[in-house]
């Protein structure tokens, strides 16, 4: 089963939530946002993926931030940033069972979730 984490009205995910539907993916959808994600997960997306990966620096979440909070320099700090502000995760995150991925390109969606 796919899992795909996100906001919901994020324009990425509306990109990942068409093209499952145009190509007959079925997929459990997990707000971020209001739902949360776990510290276990977090951890382990970053151990899978790396914690630069995941941080969201392109968004007004980001933007928000003091200068101090942007200065993460371990997974740890950046686990704590995401808890705190969701909307930091980099969208969407994929879940397959067995592999993970992060963001959304379409021809890479499609080698993963298929």
């Amino acid at each position: 089963m796919v899992t795909i984490y996100g906001i919901k009205n994020c324009g990425t995910m509306k990109k990942a939530f068409a093209w499952c539907e145009a190509n007959g993916v079925e997929f459990v959808f997990h707000d971020s946002k209001k739902q949360g994600v776990e510290r276990s997960r977090l951890n382990l997306w970053c151990k899978h993926l790396g914690w630069k990966s995941l941080v969201n620096t392109k968004g007004t979440t980001w933007r928000k931030l003091t200068p101090e909070q942007q200065a993460i320099d371990t997974q740890g700090e950046a686990v704590t940033l995401m808890l705190e502000n969701p909307s930091l995760i980099k969208r969407p995150v994929v879940e397959t069972g067995a592999q993970l991925m992060v963001g959304f390109d379409a021809q890479l969606f499609a080698s993963f979730v298929k």
